[in-house]
């Protein structure tokens, strides 16, 4: 379903209702990347602020007091910057994002082992199972904000529901920092008092067909034939939209399923066609990559190199190692090896990225000791670089050949009390 928001159903109040049979509970983070970005800038706080890079860029999220003004997730930074001039605007930490991540999933774990995440920051749950343990499902939905915020400093928003489809509706209606009850006798009435836009599945072309036939509100759908549907929308589109429209989801909360690929990449500000920049640049993005992947408990063996140029082309290159791991270093060895193996003179570079794939939880792949290696090695000096950032930020520990650059950029920088934070890198 689209992010967009909209107001809160007469019929249904944020107060807590009978959630008898309410057993889905959809979580999501409310505004989750600024929030986690704000806890080192706790003077931004209440302000415009935009998390993103670079004019080539876009936005990863930013909060609600930028987002008054028009800014949303996935904008050019170009025309965000146009929109909110007075925002500040900070860059992504990737390497934070994962690990209060991982701990909001810890916190849904020790609810319920049913969980269904989507992404790093919102998941649904089924507390059939943890009712007679831990109280009503309004109760959990309660539990669950407040332990998110006292351990990890950010606010979500519940949504509590008979369905998934029910509860990601009520959680957007919740948004911010609010939890909705949709109870069983109310579905109907609550889903049709909605506009198309609000279903599931309805992106703007969608939207636009059904303003077509004339149906602007769920209620519309719902009482148009289903023949008429079909017609205009569809056979799959037409029955799936019907079945929303009475507030019918069957589908059950599946439990979590691995994440396929963990990855990071970077749009220049300026191409790029110094091939000594770009394994540069690739080395922080395969640090990151390392970082989210020991943050989550996975190690993968399938190392992807993407490289974008500056006609928009783009072309991927893969590696499969012989073993798995989770070391920035053997990464950015890998993707080194590919890019050099591109044999690129003078190219014209937009974009860099490194992916990993082939992912397995650690304790299922155990990293073998490299032959020669002290036995206090890479892997050690890994963990105690995590536990380094976890403690004072991610930029406190860097390989050497980042931080010069870095170093002479933030002296550039300097000059405005709030900075804005012009570069990923």
């Amino acid at each position: 379903m689209s992010r967009r928001q909209f107001a809160l159903p007469e019929r249904v109040s944020a107060a807590p209702l009978d959630d008898t049979g309410c057993t889905v509970l959809h979580v999501d983070m409310d505004a989750f990347y600024a929030s986690a970005t704000l806890l080192s800038h706790p003077e931004l706080v209440g302000t415009p602020v935009i998390i993103g890079g670079g004019t080539r860029g876009v936005v990863l999220s930013a909060t609600y007091e930028a987002r008054r003004f028009g800014v949303a997730s996935a904008m050019p930074m170009s025309r965000a910057r146009r929109l909110c001039p007075q925002a500040t605007v900070l860059a992504p930490d990737h390497e934070l994002y994962a690990r209060i991540s991982a701990g909001v999933m810890e916190t849904f774990r020790s609810v319920t082992p049913v969980v269904e995440p989507l992404s790093l920051d919102e998941a649904f749950l089924d507390v059939s199972g943890a009712v007679r343990r831990l109280g009503g499902p309004a109760s959990i939905g309660q539990r669950i904000r407040d332990t998110v915020h006292d351990e990890q400093g950010i606010t979500c928003s519940v949504g509590v529901a008979p369905s998934k489809f029910v509860a990601k509706l009520a959680s957007n209606l919740a948004k911010p920092d609010g939890m909705v009850v949709v109870p069983r006798d109310e579905v109907v009435p609550f889903v049709q008092q909605l506009p198309v836009a609000a279903l599931w599945g309805v992106g703007d072309r969608t939207e636009e067909a059904l303003v077509r036939l004339g149906l602007r509100t769920v209620a519309d759908i719902a009482h148009t034939p289903l023949a008429t549907l079909v017609r205009g929308l569809g056979e799959a589109t037409g029955h799936h939209l019907h079945e929303l429209a009475w507030g019918r989801d069957p589908r059950p909360v599946e439990r979590e399923q691995r994440e396929k690929s963990v990855g990071s990449d970077q749009t220049f500000e300026a191409d790029i066609d110094d091939a000594a920049e770009i394994r540069r640049r690739l080395l922080g993005l395969s640090e990151r990559t390392a970082a989210r992947m020991r943050a989550a408990g996975l190690t993968g063996r399938t190392v992807t190199l993407k490289v974008r140029f500056s006609d928009f082309t783009t072309i991927t290159r893969s590696r499969t190692l012989r073993e798995h791991t989770d070391s920035g270093r053997t990464l950015h060895a890998a993707a080194v090896g590919l890019f050099d193996a591109l044999g690129l003179q003078r190219a014209r570079i937009r974009l860099v990225g490194v992916r990993m794939t082939g992912l397995v939880p650690t304790r299922e792949a155990p990293i073998q000791g490299v032959i020669g290696e002290p036995e206090h090695g890479w892997r050690d000096a890994d963990r105690a670089v995590d536990r380094a950032r976890a403690r004072f930020g991610s930029g406190v520990v860097r390989p050497a050949s980042l931080i010069e650059r870095d170093t002479s950029r933030s002296q550039r920088d300097t000059s405005a009390s709030v900075r804005r934070r012009r570069d990923l890198s």
